[in-house]
């Protein structure tokens, strides 16, 4: 067992940490993305709100999101860890070459531009999900279920009014953009998964997740915006 602690603690146990906890995260953003575009249904909110309902009550499915705030508190300390060493690790020897002079922002900046996703993934939580968790929203009835359900299509269409949040919440997704930019691709290579034939396909792969996946999020405050 010590064995395991110990390589779990050094520098490549925590890079394999952050790679398979993004690889994770980098799935739920898939999944979360595909049942918020049910916010674009003009069904006046029916689809996302039972959807959520599933997604809440669901014994397996709440019991997966259990483990996936532990992923994120995880990778985020990882990261701050492998950052806090390597910048330690530069003061240390300052004669050495830097070796990120010709990296991309993205590269340069991931702690940075994590920790921006993390305040903006506790402001998104808390002005949704923990209302619902709390039961300050407003509740609706459907035929078919036996207990009224929480209106949270009805405060998402609220708050995408206002201009100010539609701007924060599409800043957030180009920083999340930023990140998945460096990090999609960084976290095969972290796992040793490079190949003269398929790393070309990862890193096109991960440069359209990290605009795509974003530009989905941002889509949608900004057609609740312009045209609901």
């Amino acid at each position: 067992m010590r064995w395991l602690i110990n390589f779990l603690s050094s520098s490549l146990g925590q890079k394999i940490i952050m790679s398979l906890t993004g690889l994770f995260l980098i799935s739920f953003l898939t999944v979360h993305l595909l049942g918020n575009l049910s916010l674009l249904s003009d069904d006046g909110g029916y689809t996302f709100n039972t959807y959520a309902y599933f997604m809440t009550h669901n014994p397996l499915i709440k019991a997966t999101s259990y483990g996936l705030y532990f992923f994120i508190v995880l990778h985020a300390i990882q990261g701050l860890v492998i950052a806090l060493k390597n910048r330690m690790a530069r003061g240390a020897n300052r004669y050495a070459v830097k070796a990120k002079g010709n990296a991309s922002f993205s590269s340069k900046n991931m702690a940075l531009l994590g920790t921006l996703v993390l305040a903006f993934l506790f402001i998104h939580m808390g002005d949704f999900w923990l209302r619902m968790k709390l039961d300050w929203l407003p509740t609706v009835v459907y035929e078919g279920y036996a207990e009224p359900i929480a209106d949270l299509y009805g405060r998402v269409a609220m708050q995408f009014q206002n201009p100010l949040i539609v701007i924060a919440y599409v800043i957030g997704q180009i920083v999340l953009g930023l990140h998945l930019w460096h990090g999609f691709q960084s976290a095969f290579q972290s796992l040793g998964l490079n190949h003269p034939k398929y790393t070309p396909f990862i890193k096109g792969l991960g440069k359209a997740y990290s605009i795509l996946v974003p530009a989905g999020f941002a889509i949608i405050p900004i057609v609740h915006f312009l045209f609901k």
